[in-house]
């Protein structure tokens, strides 16, 4: 199905990992499609595609709006042929103790995190079904699988990212459609930008947690996109990520005990 040039669509591919995975995949002779809500990043970004010789195009595109997504995958379509490879990348943060948060910003992250994934999903598969495969890369995060305290509407967004994924995974695979979700932990990036949070010192802390992280974008993109050539359904680019996850399934007692201390902690 691939052609001899593949093609790429990445909702909020205008900046932090999404424009490291549209820069990574145009070095690796993919057309780049981005999807995103900032056009001045998105400029930024075409403009360095542009001086890398990457064949790219910029779409306007609000993740909470189906029509949007659905439009962004047509003109990908309708320029170059086809969709390879859709990657749900947009996301957003909040963090906060639980009784913190308002119910405004559990609707908020949800539609984002998830229904922005479920609302790409659905507008990739039209594309995908008619020409006959393709691959839908989720991204999500290791909070839906290792989930910390303090992040709850965070957490649920992205595990349901993941249980999407791994539903998607099966069902697919009859049409020829691979799925994958990667699951990266905090790194650096522009994440803080989105947050939501009812608390001045947690939105302090979640920024310091973002800048003392040794991973950058572009290391994230080549551990993620490494994952994608390879067909790997669960990607997690970091080893202390995976540790976790291993703690997590073999041993969860003391998991949830370092859960628990770790909560205790925050509300000292």
């Amino acid at each position: 199905m691939t052609t001899l040039f593949p093609t790429i669509l990445i909702t909020g591919g205008a900046s932090g990992l999404g424009r490291a995975l549209a820069e990574l995949a145009g070095k690796r002779g993919y057309r780049v499609a981005i999807a995103d809500t900032n056009s001045l990043r998105a400029d930024e970004t075409c403009k360095a595609l542009a001086d890398m010789d990457i064949g790219h195009m910029y779409i306007p595109c609000d993740v909470r709006k189906e029509a949007d997504l659905r439009l962004a995958v047509e003109r990908v379509v309708s320029r170059w042929g086809q969709l390879d490879i859709m990657v749900n990348n947009a996301g957003v943060a909040a963090a906060g103790l639980f009784e913190m948060i308002p119910a405004a910003d559990w609707e908020w992250i949800v539609d984002i995190n998830l229904m922005g994934v479920v609302r790409g999903c659905r507008a990739a598969l039209t594309a995908m079904k008619r020409q006959g495969g393709g691959h839908i890369v989720n991204i999500a995060s290791m909070a839906g699988l290792t989930p910390p305290p303090g992040m709850s509407s965070y957490n649920v967004s992205k595990a349901g990212v993941v249980s999407l994924s791994e539903s998607l995974h099966s069902e697919l695979a009859p049409l020829g459609i691979q799925v994958s979700v990667a699951c990266p932990s905090f790194f650096k990036t522009n994440l803080s930008d989105s947050l939501r949070t009812p608390d001045p010192v947690t939105r302090a802390r979640f920024e310091k947690l973002l800048e003392s992280q040794s991973y950058s974008a572009d290391e994230i993109a080549e551990h993620i996109f490494c994952g994608i050539e390879k067909k790997q359904f669960l990607i997690l680019p970091h080893p202390a990520g995976k540790r976790a996850w291993r703690n997590k399934r073999w041993r969860p007692a003391r998991f949830y005990q370092a859960m628990i201390a770790l909560g205790r902690k925050m509300r000292a």
